[in-house]
């Protein structure tokens, strides 16, 4: 059987375990748009991609362009 050449601290091991980690997907809401979201996620709303309160993309302004 393999033993460790150090001992691993109980916090590193505590880490691994499943009680620490997120449940349930944080969402998080635009102060802009007042629209529920996936954090670290671009969304889209009323034909615009917003991703933490700036536009990145208005679908109606590249649909004029094309």
């Amino acid at each position: 059987m393999a033993h460790p050449k150090r001992k691993t601290s109980k916090t590193r091991r505590d880490k691994r375990r499943t009680h620490y980690k997120a449940e349930m997907p944080q969402v998080a809401v635009c102060s802009k748009t007042g629209e529920s979201h996936l954090y670290h996620r671009a969304y889209w709303h009323e034909g615009k991609l917003y991703y933490r309160g700036k536009l990145l993309l208005d679908s109606a302004a590249t649909e004029t362009e094309a």
